[in-house]
């Protein structure tokens, strides 16, 4: 299971890096792709921790976030590892560490055995950046989901 992950990771990185260079909203400076634990949906809303890898445009050194992502709306069902990866837009360069902070934006997916799913979130510093122009999401299980979702991230240096 791991490895068909690892391997979806892979693909959703060379698909979203295969995205246009410009977005209304800036610059894609990278490509940002988490980790996401399974979990179970409670109706009304979801809150799962994330694991995530940001890689710079630039062939820079990587960064390292963990957090959360939550879901306000409907969100039933159970879902084992979901990843998903997102095209990062910015209004110009950004320090390390600049993906940290709260997103917030639109989200939908559906899951019997393997779904799919979309994100389209804005935030972190000085809700600048965008994870645009839409995310893609692989996981496995039983679930249908829709509503506002959420993303927290903090900077992890120590990796």
């Amino acid at each position: 299971m791991k490895k068909t992950f690892a391997a979806l990771a892979v693909a959703l990185s060379a698909a979203v890096f295969a995205m246009p260079a410009q977005a209304g909203s800036g610059v894609k400076i990278g490509v940002l792709n988490c980790h996401v634990e399974g979990g179970a949906g409670f109706i009304i809303g979801s809150s799962k921790d994330v694991d995530c890898v940001f890689k710079p445009a630039n062939g820079g050194k990587r960064e390292y976030y963990s957090g959360s992502i939550g879901k306000l709306g409907v969100d039933i069902g159970i879902t084992k590892d979901t990843v998903i990866g997102w095209a990062v837009f910015a209004p110009g360069k950004v320090s390390r560490g600049a993906l940290k902070g709260s997103y917030t934006g639109a989200s939908a997916e559906a899951t019997i055995g393997g779904g799919l799913g979309a994100n389209v979130l804005i935030g972190g510093f000085k809700k600048g950046i965008n994870l645009q122009p839409i995310s893609l999401q692989a996981q496995s299980g039983l679930n249908v989901a829709g509503g506002i979702a959420s993303l927290h991230l903090r900077y992890d240096t120590a990796k």
